[in-house]
């Protein structure tokens, strides 16, 4: 139904203390429940103070690694896509606020008649139409207010992303220096049982053992060199998935990478925290709180359609049969006009949509619940690998010690004519099994703890350098 325009001044009173109320649910943002400690902080050297984590391969001492992640989360495919995806949200996020204010266009037309045989008319116009729908019910404040969370969500979901590439490039690096490691460990008893297997040869020219012992000597050299080609390959891989995280093509890096390097450092202490402050750094956990809010805001947007909706438009404009009669003021048109519009009868959809906008935002709360607990669980477990980690390294250290003295003495004793082979052949498979599993146990440490650093929501920042893409923007915000 339409009100008179010399009304309108009656109820605008009435108008904006409407305008100050939106219905739907007010959003509280939520605090998860977290426990007063981590159980295995005692076992990986906790610091109780807390750490930036932002940076958190700069404790690892290796320059090279430092530059690789860096480079990856400017260049990354993943992170530009994670950009666009923000660029994207902060445009709709305008576009949803743009709803809350009038619109005005301008216009500008020709048109030409004629009837039966009478002379040809010429009609100009010209003017401005505005219109304005009041949001006295909150539902255009609604959706901003969902828009702003789900910018929000997406700025976190871009944070994920930089905790996941850092961790992927770290891990990487480490396999690659590990299988460097490996492949010389397999060289180096490569060369050793290659001298055996020359030794062993000379004894049999001088009858001083059989044949046995030189195929025994040849097998095990053979075995060792067949692990080779499955560490180089291990190796490529490494190196071409290091490139391909920096968005370079395969190979690109093996000038920077072929030089063998030793494992990371790690850090004598790890600063944890409470498990409180981690579910507030996670960018994941934050995430799923910004699309809870989100949800929330949008049950109000549905809920506004249940109430009548107000418009104002208006027009001001001239029309004349000559362009230079434009703007005379006998020429001069106007008019302001107000509706009010009110679903009578829809079948129930419109309650139906708040419903299921509610069990919508329910969903969102139990994933938000959901992702608190596998954040903590994450960085139990990730504790526990670490710990333990450490522990079977310090075993096999000892062991691969023992291994080389074993072997050392039984070649001593070999040579000698102490001992026959099958001892030397023995405690060679036992040197290199203890060396290639000191070298996987370094590793294992090392992706432990950066699975950690991971799990506690490290590796992300706020800054220009990995939040903006001004080439993917045309015309856009730079």
């Amino acid at each position: 139904m339409k009100l008179e325009v010399k009304r309108l001044p009656r109820i605008f009173p009435l108008l904006i203390l409407l305008a100050g109320c939106a219905v739907g649910p007010d959003y509280v943002r939520q605090e998860a429940a977290a426990p007063a400690v981590w159980t295995q902080a005692a076992a990986v050297g906790n610091s109780m103070q807390r750490e930036d984590l932002s940076r958190w391969w700069q404790q690892l001492g290796d320059p090279l690694l430092g530059e690789l992640v860096e480079e990856a989360l400017r260049n990354s495919p993943d992170m530009r896509s994670a950009r666009a995806r923000l660029l994207e949200s902060r445009e709709r996020q305008d576009l949803a606020d743009a709803g809350l204010f009038p619109s005005l266009n301008a216009s500008l037309s020709k048109s030409r008649s004629k009837t039966g045989s009478s002379a040809t008319t010429d009609l100009y116009s010209a003017g401005f139409d505005a219109g304005w729908e009041l949001d006295i019910f909150g539902g255009q404040r609604r959706a901003a207010e969902a828009a702003d969370a789900d910018a929000a969500t997406t700025l976190a979901n871009l944070h994920d992303t930089q905790v996941s590439l850092s961790a992927e490039v770290a891990l990487n690096y480490a396999q690659l220096r590990s299988y460097q490691a490996r492949l010389q460990i397999a060289r180096d008893n490569l060369a050793a049982q290659g001298e055996t297997l020359q030794l062993t040869e000379w004894r049999e020219q001088a009858g001083l053992v059989t044949s046995l012992e030189v195929e025994q000597a040849r097998s095990n050299l053979r075995q060792t060199q067949a692990a080779i080609p499955a560490l180089s390959t291990g190796l490529v891989k490494a190196e071409n998935r290091l490139a391909v995280l920096l968005g370079k093509f395969p190979a690109s890096l093996h000038d920077r990478l072929s030089a063998p390097a030793a494992l990371p450092a790690l850090p004598d202490t790890i600063a944890l925290g409470i498990p409180a402050e981690t579910l507030r750094q996670r960018p994941d956990v934050q995430a799923a709180e910004r699309k809870l809010a989100a949800e929330t805001a949008r049950i109000g947007q549905a809920t506004a359609a249940l109430y009548p909706s107000l418009s104002l438009s208006g027009s001001l404009g001239w029309k004349a049969f000559t362009f230079g009669a434009l703007g005379g003021s006998d020429t001069l048109a106007r008019s302001v006009s107000a509706s009010i519009a009110q679903n009578i009868f829809d079948g129930g959809s419109s309650r139906s949509r708040v419903g299921a906008q509610q069990a919508v935002q329910q969903q969102a709360s139990i994933a938000w619940e959901k992702t608190v607990l596998l954040a903590l669980e994450e960085v139990e477990n990730s504790l526990a690998s670490y710990a333990n980690s450490r522990e079977r390294k310090s075993a096999l250290q000892m062991a691969a010690a023992s291994a080389r003295n074993a072997a050392l003495i039984a070649r001593q004793r070999y040579e000698s004519g102490i001992i026959d082979y099958q001892s030397v052949l023995d405690t060679e498979r036992t040197l290199l099994s203890s060396e290639d599993g000191l070298a996987s146990a370094g590793m294992d440490e090392l992706a432990a703890l950066i699975g950690l650093y991971k799990a506690l929501g490290g590796g992300w920042r706020d800054d220009a350098a990995t939040t903006n893409e001004p080439e993917i923007s045309q015309g856009g915000k730079q």
